[in-house]
């Protein structure tokens, strides 16, 4: 009998607590737009893949690299800056292993790196357009097009310039024999691609 009497007791405690917060519940829900939805709504978009991020991304998957999700990314960059899309990846390979050994701050290009300081981005996004800016800015815009003419600026190894060659050439090959998945030709609103003279054509 005491049992439930205090069972009684706790239960009347909790629905009185409940009504309590009722008009605070109500106010919230008509200050979100109530039954109708949120007032202020965030609309999410999603986009393709580009037939060239398509690729890069199968090619940075082959090397189990986390910037393989960011393959668009990398596309978008370079279309913004006018900069081969096989370019920045490549630099990744040789300074990072893809993104895979890193100094921290999804630095996966060694930019900024001068002993134990080094600069750190919020994002592979962010590095990603961060370092093609500075390549076009610092680099193409002075005439050194292609990696052996920046290998002196941007890496003490004379080596650095003829390694980032091997991947882009290793990356034209791979997009040549590309077969792109059923799927991707199904949904993909762009043509297929060709390579030819190491240039991507419609």
């Amino acid at each position: 009998m005491v049992r439930d009497f205090f069972m009684n007791k706790r239960l009347l405690i909790f629905i009185l607590l409940a009504l309590s917060f009722l008009p605070f519940f109500q106010k919230q829900a008509e200050g979100n737009g109530g039954a109708e939805g949120p007032k202020n709504k965030v609309e999410i978009t999603t986009k393709k893949l580009d037939p060239e991020a398509e690729i890069l991304a199968a090619w940075l998957a082959k090397y189990h690299s986390p910037l393989q999700y960011h393959a668009q990314d990398f596309i978008d960059a370079a279309r913004v800056y006018n900069l081969d899309w096989k370019l920045v990846a490549s630099i990744a390979g040789v300074e990072s292993t893809f993104g895979k050994f890193i100094p921290g701050g999804y630095n996966g290009w060694g930019w900024g790196v001068y002993g134990t300081q080094a600069i750190y981005f919020r994002s592979w996004r962010e590095g990603i357009f961060t370092v093609s800016k500075g390549l076009r800015e610092n680099y193409v815009n002075k005439g050194l097009t292609e990696p052996y003419a920046m290998n002196r600026i941007y890496a003490a190894s004379s080596h650095w310039g003829g390694n980032v060659t091997y991947f882009m050439n290793d990356l034209e090959k791979f997009a040549a024999n590309y077969q792109f998945p059923e799927s991707f030709v199904k949904t993909s609103a762009q043509p297929q691609i060709a390579v030819i003279s190491g240039k991507l054509v419609y």
